[in-house]
């Protein structure tokens, strides 16, 4: 019989005492503790007798505590147990590591950012308070309902999305410097001591808990372009973006003008439109 058919006919894991083994034959180590588990099975649930514990203190003086938290709290639904991975520890360390980064990086762009004017933004910064307001939404549903797993994983994308933003104008850093409050805040019940020390460094004397959690904004949730389809005689050509509610004509104007379209329709003549309100233009040449 095979090992791994062995250990499954047995209820067994490799982490079934196999270190005391390895251990007995001089042969111990993580790594291939973790081999032996991707080829045999699943970690075995954590137990003193089995010696696969984990000190908290250990990790938290490698890692840090708000690591461990941030773990914790990701690794699955609150009410459900899970299996305590190496990888799972440093990936929380990296997420964190990098959302440092990032403010020192972006630090002093940040800290003096001009104060938001709704109506000097370019439309790439209304959509990026778009998103963090959309987020902020869910972030406070997820944690009403306690599922914090999910919570970190919209606030993960944020700043995913965050990273790869390129502000434009001084205006536009307005917005990254309330998307990146926001995130203060959203992670502050998570991980307190690096968002602390963060919001310290932008010059806030009084502490997070102190202050008031921000609030969504309903105008910033309101959608003021969308991206539609083009086809040229039913077949899809290309996409433009367009005013919300934009009228025929104007939708029209921007598919022609378009440098993607335009070879499709050049020398031709525009017998009819279909444009669908919001959905889709045909137009048929």
């Amino acid at each position: 019989m095979k090992i791994g058919d062995f250990l499954k006919s047995n209820f067994l894991s490799v982490g079934d005492n196999i270190k005391f083994l390895l251990e007995k034959l001089n042969i111990y180590d993580e790594e291939l503790l973790r081999k032996l588990e991707n080829l045999y099975g699943e970690p075995a649930k954590m137990s003193k007798s089995k010696a696969n514990t984990v000190d908290p203190e250990e990790v938290i003086q490698t890692y840090g505590a708000d690591t461990v938290r941030l773990y914790i709290l990701f690794a699955g639904p609150v009410e459900k147990d899970f299996e305590w991975t190496q990888e799972g520890v440093t990936g929380a360390f990296r997420f964190l590591k990098r959302f440092w980064n990032f403010a020192q990086q972006n630090f002093e762009k940040i800290k003096h950012a001009p104060i938001l004017n709704k109506e000097k933004l370019s439309s790439q910064a209304k959509e990026l308070r778009r998103k963090t307001h959309q987020t902020l939404a869910k972030y406070e549903r997820d944690m009403q309902n306690l599922s914090l797993n999910t919570a970190i994983a919209s606030i993960m994308e944020l700043f995913n999305y965050l990273q790869d933003y390129s502000p434009s104008s001084e205006e536009d850093w307005s917005v990254v410097k309330e998307t990146f409050t926001i995130m203060l805040f959203m992670l502050y019940p998570i991980t307190p001591h690096i968002c602390e020390e963060l919001w310290n460094q932008l010059g806030n004397e009084k502490s997070m808990i102190y202050c008031s959690f921000p609030q969504v904004d309903p105008e910033a949730l309101k959608v003021e372009e969308i991206e539609i389809p083009v086809q040229i005689n039913g077949k899809l050509r290309g996409t433009i973006l367009i005013g919300l509610d934009s009228t025929e004509e104007e939708v029209k104007q921007k598919a022609i003008e378009n440098p993607k379209i335009a070879p499709y329709i050049y020398g031709k003549q525009i017998k009819k439109v279909i444009y669908v309100k919001n959905k889709l233009i045909n137009l048929v040449v």
